[in-house]
């Protein structure tokens, strides 16, 4: 992979928002430890936005507690006096307990203590969900809208969609949004597909194993498309135009003299040009011309097209706040329903893990390359639900662990040893760095790759 060919202002930009989003995340959730901690007196030595090895980029201390930025985005950390965490601190626990230690507090407030950022993180996406619905509503790309059906790629054609077909129902389930096409087929395991074909109906089959393949290709993009024309939107500054130019409402029907129709099409014929004059034949009012300009060395000629959204219209749906608090509700479950589905697929082996794990890496990649507050807040709102659900596993070194523990205690009435616990906690790291490390290789993989 080529330095020179990257986009660092997009990559800039994607990484401004995830360093956001993810602050937002864990600076919530630690707030979700750190305020029940102090109500029932324990004290707090620390309060971290990502982990300080070695050294900080910033700290300080207002009364007892320690605030600070460390420099391993990984996320973050409160250090209660008197409990196991991942600071490992065993010559704290050697002392005798203090009334102010987390370990001297009754089981049922040590649960409180630990259950409470995900209490947070769950109200947090609920919330945020409120917001957007509130906000910028609901908006669809309805199926009936692309007339000019869809482009599919070559896995798609081995399940018997053909270019201008239109997928309408999955499982005699009508599709309306365009938009959740492909996680309706995914999630619920699709079988049989109802395609609008020459204005007839035709039903095809599902083959068995193809949910993995759908996951893996969606790295590459997608399975099928609206196919468009490709209309003119605006012109970058940067174009290098030859003969005449671009303009507003232009629509392309040829490339080098070879005729297209849509722009799936031209992007296939555009290959290989990079560097090079290319000449574009295109539609101006009631005049065909040609125009003329160098395609530069990531494969682009400087225009953006009218995409399929604003070109066969959505349809937007506004809420009123009343309205929007259940509709947030929904999906707020909604998206923990297909986390929790999606990671039934990975441990049954219907999705393979190299297709679907990622590090901060992938979770950055799924920022766009523009700040878009609506996505960014959709991405922040499905990112707390996962953190919350994530850190409720009754995993050593994560909040489900302890409270499983903490829950033990109180139905038995034993309270399991240090010692225990200090070995349960290393476990836990052990398996969550494994993991990140595995997830992390696995990203450098596919950027190398």
């Amino acid at each position: 992979m080529s330095l020179l060919a990257i986009d660092w202002v997009s990559v800039g930009v994607k990484a401004g928002q995830f360093v956001l989003s993810f602050s937002i995340l864990v600076i919530l959730h630690e707030m979700g430890h750190f305020f029940p901690a102090r109500w029932f007196k324990c004290r707090v030595e620390k309060f971290y936005l990502f982990f300080n090895p070695w050294f900080s980029l910033w700290k300080k201390k207002i009364g007892e507690t320690e605030y600070g930025i460390g420099w391993v985005p990984f996320g973050g950390f409160v250090k209660i006096s008197g409990m196991i965490d991942e600071s490992m601190d065993k010559e704290q626990m050697k002392l005798p307990p203090q009334p102010y230690e987390f370990r001297a507090k009754p089981a049922w407030q040590r649960l409180i203590i630990m259950i409470g950022g995900v209490v947070v993180n769950i109200l947090l996406a609920i919330v945020i969900f409120i917001g957007i619905t509130w906000v910028w509503g609901e908006e669809n790309l309805p199926v009936k809208n692309l007339k000019y059906g869809v482009y599919a790629d070559s896995l798609a054609k081995s399940i018997g969609i053909k270019d201008g077909d239109n997928v309408i129902a999955v499982d005699g389930k009508t599709i309306e949004n365009f938009g959740t096409l492909e996680s309706e087929i995914v999630l619920n395991e699709a079988k049989k597909l109802q395609v609008l074909r020459d204005g007839q109906t035709i039903e095809l089959a599902i083959p068995d194993g193809m949910i993995g393949k759908i996951t893996k290709n969606k790295k590459l993009g997608g399975l099928i498309y609206p196919r468009y024309p490709v209309i003119v939107d605006s012109v970058s500054p940067s174009a290098k135009f030859v003969k005449d130019r671009l303009k507003k409402g232009d629509r392309m029907i040829a490339f080098n003299a070879k005729p297209f129709e849509f722009y799936h099409e031209f992007d296939q014929l555009k290959k290989g040009y990079s560097d090079s004059t290319v000449n574009l034949t295109v539609i101006r009012g009631a005049d065909t011309l040609m125009v003329s300009v160098i395609e530069n060395n990531k494969g682009s000629i400087g225009f953006y097209p009218i995409y399929p959204s604003e070109l066969f219209g959505t349809v937007v749906k506004k809420y009123s706040l009343l309205q929007s608090i259940p509709i947030g509700f929904n999906r707020c479950w909604g998206t923990l329903n297909k986390y929790v589905t999606g990671l039934k697929q990975l441990f049954t082996g219907k999705v393979a893990a190299s297709d679907s794990l990622g590090s901060v890496i992938s979770i950055g990649n799924t920022f766009p390359g523009v700040w878009d507050w609506e996505r960014f807040w959709t991405l922040t709102g499905i990112f707390s639900i996962i953190l919350a659900f994530m850190n409720i596993l009754p995993i050593p070194a994560l909040d489900g662990g302890h409270a499983l523990f903490t829950l033990y205690e109180m139905i038995t009435g034993r309270k399991p040893g240090d010692k225990f616990m200090e070995y349960a906690q290393m476990v836990g790291m052990i398996l969550l760095l494994g993991l990140m490390a595995y997830a992390l290789g696995l990203d450098f993989w596919r950027l190398f790759k």
